[in-house]
């Protein structure tokens, strides 16, 4: 008999600058990550509206996880402090909802730590399958529907988030 066992689904909103490139420094260096994971590259971390966060666990991810610069490394200066003050309140947010703690992770990663990301991409995979699935309404789909969806909340959000060049 064969065990079904609960595999989450993760989204990933990845800096351009730094964790989207540990990221891809990890991939080259053919270190391993679960594969729950599907990545959103984003400018910076500080474009990451909490409206993102909440249309993806509503379209049925299991968790979300913000990564960028470390605080002071932000190529566009203090865009990663915003980031934290917007994920504190997420988290509040979601804690009057009922929402884990271990569903959303905010976690930073300069272009060289691959390997750091690719660990706390593993550790949070282990935890929400840990949790059990979120059921939010909605479901996932395997076609890029739930990317479409949040890529064109990003655009519509755009002007409203403006990083200074």
């Amino acid at each position: 008999m064969t065990e079904d066992r609960f595999e989450p689904k993760i989204v990933a909103f990845l800096c351009n600058w730094c964790s989207y490139r540990a990221a891809d420094l990890a991939g080259t260096a053919r270190i391993k990550y679960q594969p729950n994971v599907r990545m959103l590259r984003v400018m910076c971390s500080g474009r990451v509206d909490p409206t993102f966060v909440l249309k993806a666990l509503a379209m049925g991810a299991d968790g979300v996880m913000i990564a960028g610069c470390h605080p002071g490394e932000c190529h566009y200066l203090e865009q990663n402090y915003k980031t934290m003050r917007r994920f504190s309140m997420l988290k509040h947010t979601l804690s009057t909802m009922g929402v884990e703690d271990e569903r959303v992770r905010l976690q930073w990663a300069s272009a060289a730590e691959g390997v750091q990301l690719a660990e706390a991409i593993n550790k949070m995979i282990d935890q929400v399958r840990a949790l059990g699935p979120l059921n939010w309404p909605g479901h996932w789909s395997e076609n890029g529907e739930v990317e479409k969806a949040i890529e064109s909340l990003a655009e519509e959000h755009a002007e409203a988030m403006e990083v200074p060049a």
